[in-house]
Parts: C-alpha cells; sequence; structure tokens
C-alpha cells in the first residue's frame, strides 16, 4: 500500500465532495472525486485506489449497483459506503453488494477517519493469522482453541466457526444473513433467533457482562460487529442481542 493511502470520494454533490476531499487530504489521504457511480467505474477501470467511499444515494446509477459492479472488478478494494440513518435495508444492501463497512449521515468526521483506518487495516495484504489476539482473548484457529486471561474456554464447534468468523473480521459488520450461511449453509438466513441465541450464548463465555458486551457488538437492524477493545472506535453502534 502507498504511503498515503489513496481515496476515491464518489457523490453526486460537489460541496459535499470538496469538504470532504479537503478533511481527508489534511488527514493524509491521497483524494480523487467522481460524481456519479458510471464516472467512479470509469475511474476505476483506470487506475488502482485503496479506498472507495461511496455514497449510497445518487442519481442514475444508485451507490448499490456501483458497489456491486466495483467489488466484481477490484476484489480486494476497501469500499465503505454512506447510508441515511435507520435505513435498515440501506446498511444490509450496502454489505451484501461487497461494502466493507458503511457510515450513516450525519456523521462525525473522526468516526468517518476510524471506519476508513479499520477497514484499511482489514485490506492491507498480510500473512494469514494462526493465532489472533484481542483484548483478553486469545484464539488459535488452527488448534480450534480459545483462551480467555490464558485460562482455555470451552466452545461447541459451531461457537467456535462463529467467534473465529468474527474475529477475523474483525472491526466490519456481518449481515445475520452473512453469518447464518457461512457457518449453518447457504439455505440458511433469515433464522435470526437461532443466531441470537448463539451469540447470546457466547457473550456469557467471552464478556464481562454480558448484557453490556464488549467483543461482540450488535449493529442494529443488520448484524454483528467484533471489536478489539485496544482499536474501539469510541462511536461505533453497541450492545443488546
Amino acid at each position: 500500500m502507498a504511503e498515503k493511502p489513496s481515496i476515491l470520494v464518489v457523490d453526486d454533490e460537489p460541496p459535499f465532495r470538496r469538504v470532504l476531499h479537503t478533511s481527508l487530504t489534511a488527514r493524509g489521504f491521497s483524494v480523487e472525486e467522481a460524481g456519479s457511480g458510471e464516472q467512479a467505474i470509469a475511474v476505476v477501470r483506470q487506475r488502482p485506489f485503496d479506498m472507495l467511499l461511496l455514497d449510497i444515494n445518487m442519481p442514475g446509477m444508485g451507490g448499490i449497483e456501483a458497489c456491486r459492479r466495483i467489488r466484481a472488478l477490484m476484489p480486494h478494494l476497501g469500499i465503505v459506503m454512506v447510508t441515511v440513518r435507520d435505513a435498515e435495508h440501506d446498511m444490509v444492501q450496502a454489505l451484501e453488494a461487497g461494502a466493507d463497512d458503511y457510515v450513516t449521515k450525519p456523521f462525525r468526521f473522526g468516526e468517518l477517519v476510524a471506519r476508513l483506518r479499520a477497514v484499511l487495516r482489514r485490506v492491507a495484504p498480510q500473512d494469514m493469522t494462526t493465532v489472533l489476539q484481542a483484548g483478553d482473548l486469545e484464539i488459535d484457529f488452527d488448534r480450534r482453541l480459545l483462551r480467555r486471561s490464558g485460562e482455555l474456554v470451552h466452545l461447541t464447534p459451531t461457537e467456535f466457526d462463529l467467534l473465529a468468523l468474527l474475529m477475523r473480521n474483525q472491526g466490519m459488520p456481518l449481515t445475520h444473513a452473512k453469518l447464518l450461511r457461512t457457518i449453518w449453509g447457504p439455505e440458511y438466513g433469515e433464522e435470526l433467533e437461532y443466531l441470537r441465541a448463539y451469540v447470546r450464548t457466547l457473550r456469557k463465555k467471552i464478556e464481562n457482562d454480558p448484557a453490556q458486551p464488549k467483543y461482540i457488538l450488535t449493529e442494529p437492524w443488520v448484524g454483528y460487529r467484533f471489536c478489539d477493545q485496544a482499536e474501539t472506535d469510541p462511536s461505533a453502534p453497541g450492545s443488546g442481542a
């Protein structure tokens, strides 16, 4: 990755693009702009970027379709989408179209930068870690073991697979459907209470206070996000199954 991470800001409102251009440049990003989904596709075909910040609501080709096409072209590009607050359908659609994360309007600039940097860490080339540490948790993917403060924690095979998926995607929101289909199979996707039951059980085993979780956070209406408390974004959505 380049010293200055490159980002393409895609939004149909020039004043909004200019504000983001100035602010992100000041935070160490190399910024280019596109005014539509069609233009964004043309630009990413011409040169590589590390990140894409893409508005969901644009005239012409919408952000969801643009995300889907760009993800097909650039499988390893980090994509963060800008959605309208509480637009449940938009958030889920964005993730299913291939976005790595989303921010909801109105957002604080610090929150946006935290989201972008988290995605950059996630998409950066790295060796496949076999042991991952997060707070007082240590998961060994090869040996299928979990330790909490050095003590072994007994997990069922399904609980381990669910936690492993969340931890490998640390900081990224995973939809209910993504979790269900990956862990239980492609015929699953709507069994939310089933998934919530497993999350509640996991929280009892890994959280100091399962009612106020610090590791497995709920993304309202969307799914779950695993957070390492050493890198927690204080603006991230919170608790409750």
